[in-house]
């Protein structure tokens, strides 16, 4: 059977390993350009070609994927003169990997629909090291058609490969897990640095909480910071901020107001605020044991 050639946007870390690992499974790719070239001249040394516009991209291409930050930036590689939606062709694919707000992900939905093309969520978990060895956790929604046709280039790329019903769920699900992770790991990091202040071991803590309900994979990311230095979950205080932020957004694009999320998102935005946006998030231990003494900045 002939490969699909694959359009991809976006090669930072995630989507550079997603290049490789497409590429190793004999994909051809045309790539477009990144503000650190490292990746797409990694993807051109294996075979990749590099497009000059997102249009031409799309026009080359079978299925078009996308794995960049945010909402903004996927808009602005969907749309305008040079963008996907220029270049897309009916019965064409496109794919979200990125985290983005599921209103937006609905409205470009729409419009590519209009062109006669199909567009799928499918937000990522796990990190670059899995990407490249094709064992993401993938979260994908829509089209049941559309993904039954892509599924074996999601298999690709994941171990764990979700269908989530309609367009936009998989972003649903994916903020509303990010939030609980982000506020659970806030949660943790303060709980050693108070442990600190009163003159708990931080072990002795995470023995007794650790051996009921309230264990889980998150607290032992957290812990292995406080305890060993280690750092498990390579996720920046910026990106926290960015996916707690569009929860709360996505809850009041649903007529709700988010209580529990408030704590997490003031405590990220204040230590973006203090210039420690590029801490990993279980260096929030650090954080804490320096702020829990004064007031909120």
């Amino acid at each position: 059977m002939t490969k699909q050639k694959i359009g991809f946007i976006g090669l930072g870390l995630m989507g550079r390993a997603m290049v490789e690992c497409l590429q190793q499974a004999g994909h051809a790719l045309v790539v477009l350009g990144h503000s650190d070239r490292t990746g797409i001249d990694a993807a051109l040394s294996r075979g990749g070609t590099e497009a000059p516009n997102a249009r031409t991209l799309t026009q080359q291409s079978d299925v078009v994927m996308l794995c960049v930050g945010t909402s903004d930036q996927v808009e602005s590689r969907i749309y305008g003169a040079d963008g996907v939606l220029a270049g897309v062709k009916p019965g064409q694919i496109v794919i979200d990997f990125g985290t983005s707000l599921p209103a937006s992900t609905k409205k470009i939905g729409a419009d590519l629909a209009g062109k006669g093309a199909t567009y799928l969520d499918a937000p990522l978990g796990r990190t670059p090291a899995h990407a490249r060895d094709g064992q993401l956790n993938i979260m994908a929604a829509g089209d049941k058609q559309a993904y039954d046709a892509v599924k074996p280039l999601l298999d690709t790329l994941g171990e764990n490969v979700f269908h989530l019903g309609a367009l936009g769920n998989g972003h649903t699900i994916k903020l509303i897990n990010n939030y609980y992770a982000m506020t659970t790991a806030c949660a943790m990091a303060e709980a050693f640095a108070l442990a600190d202040s009163a003159g708990i071991e931080r072990q002795a803590l995470y023995d007794v909480m650790a051996a009921g309900p309230n264990h889980s994979g998150m607290m032992d990311f957290i812990k292995n910071y406080a305890t060993d230095g280690q750092i498990d979950l390579a996720f920046s205080v910026d990106n926290a901020s960015k996916d707690v932020g569009y929860y709360r957004q996505m809850a009041v694009d649903l007529g709700l107001t988010s209580r529990m999320s408030g704590a997490a998102d003031a405590t990220l935005r204040e230590a973006i605020a203090g210039g420690d946006g590029g801490l990993m998030v279980p260096e929030m231990v650090d954080w804490m044991a320096q702020h829990l003494g004064s007031e909120k900045t």
